[in-house]
């Protein structure tokens, strides 16, 4: 029996690498198709966690992971690679400090895989990163003890598309894109998802593929950028930039509303653009457009924090020495995820202006070290006594949970960057930034 007909008949193994935001609910989905899914990850505490039928996600019930406990296999040992008929790699590509690509996750993972690799598998690379990544530097570590990328074995690369806590798309209602190394290469690919996705899409080459996932998120940040700025130039005119944006997005065509905030948060718009800005250079060509985008996002939380000081000198106080709470740690509303949050660099930003700060994120009951970041601080409960007691509460991330009209009434000074409390620029306790 061929891999295509494996597939098809759902007696394939499948192997996912990497069991965060990506990698589980995609092991869920083809549990859910009838196939059986060994999970690998190095944390195990996770492992353990997904053993007992538990989920670390908060979107992703505990009771998917019991429901499809009899053909879930979690597990550290990766040794067991080699049992895979597919394997699929959903590991983290962040930034080094200097925002240049950090593939040891994706290189160490190819490493492993091809310590185990079998003849026949296919191997699919989910994680975003610059083209050239999975038909070249993957490739060349998977060949190195004789096998031959479409010979020997089938690679791919075929971009996540996830969107933590959506509620009109999932993993399996969300279109795929799918390459191959070769044509038998993409043929597999495209059955392996078209057993699990409502339609696939097939295109040329494996760095096409690579190419329209950043494409996706460049195109976001662009857009974001762009409200950004124009929410700091109208701030200065007087111009209530969400009531502009509200005002544009009745027009039936030609426009898409994007809105503007702290900062751009989550593992995907912050990060893939300098992917290929990085990936430029080695073509001589400077990504001017994509840079400045960057340049604007990154500087939103300064911005706030500026924007804070200003609003507390009016009120006779500095934000040396002020006590300020932060609402929403989590990059956007109703998620645990706080990967590349602004919400930490505000964090920072503010001790370091010597401000006393807190935070308060229903999701987040404690922020561990991070990446970057080494905060060890604790959720505080909210009451009517606390919020009064801050001299600015910061509303970074607008969470479903929250009550603005109570936070209204008892907060003194709130700077909402998310326009949740919706009053207009004239209101004294409520600053827009």
């Amino acid at each position: 029996m061929d891999l295509i007909e494996k597939i098809e008949s759902k007696k394939a193994n499948i192997g996912i690498i990497g069991l965060g935001y990506v990698g589980l609910p995609l092991a869920m989905e083809f549990c859910k198709a009838g196939f059986t899914v060994v999970g690998f990850d190095i944390d195990d505490k996770k492992v353990e966690l997904l053993r007992q039928g538990k989920s670390y996600i908060k979107h992703i019930d505990d009771s998917r992971i019991a429901d499809n406990g009899s053909r879930f296999s979690p597990t550290s040992d990766f040794s067991k690679l080699s049992a895979m008929d597919c394997i699929i790699i959903c590991v983290p590509t962040p930034l080094n400090r200097n925002r240049e690509p950090d593939m040891t996750y994706v290189f160490n993972t190819t490493k492993i895989i091809a310590k185990y690799l079998q003849k026949g598998q296919l191997i699919v690379l989910e994680s975003t990163t610059y083209p050239g990544t999975t038909d070249e530097d993957m490739k060349k570590i998977l060949e190195e003890k004789g096998s031959k990328a479409g010979e020997d074995f089938c690679l791919a690369f075929s971009p996540e598309r996830e969107d933590p806590n959506r509620k009109d798309f999932s993993t399996s209602t969300i279109p795929k894109v799918v390459s191959g190394y070769t044509k038998k290469c993409l043929a597999a690919t495209k059955a392996l998802y078209d057993s699990i996705v409502i339609k696939t899409i097939p295109v040329s080459s494996i760095k096409v593929a690579e190419a329209t996932k950043l494409l996706e998120n460049i195109y976001r940040s662009v857009n974001i950028a762009l409200v950004n700025e124009l929410k700091m130039l109208f701030d200065r005119m007087g111009i209530d930039v969400w009531e502009v944006i509200e005002a544009a997005k009745t027009k039936p065509f030609g426009f898409q509303a994007f809105y503007p905030g702290p900062g751009l948060g989550g593992h995907c718009i912050p990060i893939d653009p300098f992917y290929l800005t990085w990936k430029a250079r080695e073509y001589e060509f400077t990504t001017r457009f994509i840079e400045l985008a960057g340049e604007i996002n990154t500087q939103m939380p300064y911005y706030v924090v500026q924007k804070t000081a200003d609003a507390l000198n009016e009120r006779g106080r500095t934000i040396k020495g002020a006590k300020i709470l932060i609402l929403g740690i989590a990059y956007k509303k109703n998620v645990d995820d706080m990967r590349e949050s602004p919400s930490l660099k505000l964090l920072e930003l503010y001790k370091e202006k010597g401000a006393v700060v807190d935070y308060n994120d229903p999701y987040i009951p404690e922020i561990p070290k991070l990446r970057h970041y080494n905060l060890d601080m604790k959720s505080i409960p909210l009451s009517n006594d606390t919020v009064t007691s801050y001299d600015a509460v910061v509303l970074s991330t607008d969470h479903s949970d929250y009550d603005y009209q109570w936070l209204y009434a008892h907060a003194r000074l709130i700077i909402d960057t998310r326009n949740a409390m919706g009053v207009s620029l004239n209101d004294r306790k409520v600053v827009k930034a």
